[in-house]
């Protein structure tokens, strides 16, 4: 059996804020109705957290629960844990109609941090990051290809694209906080 590796090995980068790939990162799509009593037993068995409102982001510890649509959560759990997670959800939604789908190795995990982070962001999403809640999750664009983005930290933001497209995501971001580069200089 294989190890597993993340997308660019926890390569990063600083500039006027310093972007890095976050490494190996559970990840489980759960589908389903999200206000079924069975879903909410099972959210909360997996992450410790309730079924978040539209649009928000629950983290207990090393677990989140992201609103991804009216049907869907991204549940974010750690790596090594993922399978046994999936396998416990699938119990507990048994009978219920659901899909619980592992998509870890199928996604890549990038962190921005520091003061200006936001602004790195705000070159690439099509986002007003001002009115952005620190619980909120946005699907969105990082320039030309789909992204999810949270506030995950004072002054650092998470964000989730699809593993093959993670060096161009890294491309942009490095480009993005390239020093003088800023929006709003100092």
């Amino acid at each position: 059996m294989s190890k597993a590796v993340s997308a660019l090995g926890g390569i990063s980068y600083t500039g006027f804020a310093e972007v890095a790939e976050a490494g190996l990162q559970g990840m489980i799509t759960v589908r389903g109705d999200l206000g079924s009593a069975k879903m909410k037993k099972a959210v909360k068995a997996a992450t410790g957290t309730a079924v978040p409102a539209p649009r928000r982001i629950i983290s207990s510890g090393d677990k989140s629960a992201a609103w991804m649509s009216p049907d869907e959560l991204l549940l974010l759990v750690p790596y090594a844990g993922a399978a046994a997670t999936v396998g416990a959800l699938e119990k507990t939604l048994a009978g219920e109609h659901a899909l619980v789908a592992d998509v870890s190795d199928a996604r890549a995990m990038f962190r921005i941090k520091g003061p200006k982070a936001q602004e790195a962001l705000m070159k690439l999403c099509p986002v007003d990051f001002s009115s952005v809640a620190a619980d909120e999750i946005r699907r969105t664009r990082a320039a030309q290809v789909a992204a999810a983005v949270w506030m995950s930290g004072q002054d650092e933001y998470s964000l989730v694209s699809f593993r093959s497209s993670a060096g161009y995501v890294m491309g942009l971001l490095e480009v993005s906080v390239r020093k003088g580069a800023e929006l709003f200089p100092a």
